[in-house]
């Protein structure tokens, strides 16, 4: 393969400040895909470019793709390499995030330690816990330990919260630097002459629908009213016959999304395995309060502020959270806006110094 020649040397730490840069966000995860993970990294790419940077995306988007096995609506590309080569070539960055782990990830950080290009990552999801769920014969460490190899080489491997921060730490993973997450307060909004066609109280669960998840969990509970699943994923089709009285309503993006949380009652947030869990922030910006279990993820977005319920007991947790004024969550929502979060983002950044900075 021809050397790649991008303007971007390998050791400088962080951008320099006032200075536009040039970013390319490498993501295997992309719509349609409709998760926490892109919605991150779509408003990310917004607020950079709102503050003057230029942002570019390589995603699977016109490759051809194989499914994730056991896992369909995910598609990798197949022998990206070339394609990325020629991006980074025409783009030249002056700095590389790789935020997955698929085949772009894989190829983006060979491409970049080949080059001697500095490029940082992102942990956004729970591969070891997720793949024990599917294919209980593969150990965690033996994921874990992957991971470790796939992120060594990052001048910073970009994680959610400091427990996690800490979590990772502890599996001997290295330079890690806290980029926490924020909501869109301006899309996602209070809507109080919406109402949705089912009836109260509404239970809104928004989000990939799959084993991890632990969506039966909400869904086996006796509550009164109507439970509401919106999203995707291999588990949907035994869900929705297991449980008929549920509502599946399948993916909702913009405005529709708005609507639904906005006329649901309670936000209801089952998983025991996310590491962060935006939904809950985009719902508590839609005034809905938040029930779910009290783990990591739940915990480090709301904390033990009164705009949740957490609690072992999912169906107290929801019975609870009915009574949490709606506009404490909003409130609470406007105190993480993403502007924030971008700062982190751009002070994490592996950048080259430009002529005469150094």
């Amino acid at each position: 393969m021809r050397r790649l020649r991008v303007a971007l040397a390998p050791t400088v730490p962080s951008p320099l400040p006032g200075v536009p840069q040039r970013i390319l966000i490498v993501t295997d995860a992309w719509a349609p895909q409709v998760n926490g993970v892109v919605r991150t990294l779509e408003i990310l790419g917004r607020d950079l470019e709102s503050l003057g940077h230029e942002v570019r995306y390589a995603t699977p988007q016109g490759h051809l793709t194989m499914p994730l096995p056991t896992y369909s609506e995910i598609r990798l590309p197949l022998f990206p390499r070339g394609w990325l080569v020629r991006q980074m070539a025409e783009f030249k960055p002056t700095a590389i995030h790789i935020a997955t782990e698929g085949t772009l990830g894989l190829s983006a950080r060979a491409i970049c330690l080949k080059n001697r290009l500095s490029f940082t990552t992102s942990f956004h999801t729970r591969f070891p816990e997720y793949v024990q769920a599917r294919f209980p014969f593969i150990p965690e460490e033996t994921v874990y330990r992957f991971l470790r190899w796939f992120h060594a080489p990052a001048t910073a491997m970009m994680v959610a919260t400091p427990s996690l921060k800490t979590e990772l730490e502890a599996r001997g993973f290295t330079n890690l630097r806290i980029w926490s997450r924020g909501v869109d307060v301006d899309m996602f909004r209070p809507l109080p002459a919406v109402t949705l066609p089912f009836k109260k109280p509404i239970w809104l669960y928004v989000g990939r629908v799959a084993v991890e998840k632990n969506i039966e969990a909400l869904l086996a509970l006796d509550l009164p009213g109507t439970k509401v699943i919106i999203g995707d994923g291999p588990a949907k089709s035994a869900l929705e016959k297991k449980f008929p009285d549920a509502k599946f309503l399948g993916p909702k993006t913009g405005e529709e999304l708005v609507r639904h949380y906005a006329g649901s009652d309670v936000f209801v947030f089952p998983s025991k395995t996310d590491t962060f869990g935006l939904v809950m922030l985009e719902a508590l910006a839609c005034g809905v309060p938040v029930a779910g279990f009290p783990v990591q993820g739940p915990r480090d977005v709301v904390g033990s502020a009164p705009i949740a319920v957490l609690d072992d007991d999912l169906k107290s947790a929801c019975e609870r959270a009915l009574a949490i004024p709606r506009e404490q969550c909003r409130a609470f929502a406007l105190q993480h806006s993403w502007r924030a979060c971008t700062e982190q983002f751009l002070s994490n950044l592996a950048v080259e110094k430009s002529p005469g900075h150094g």
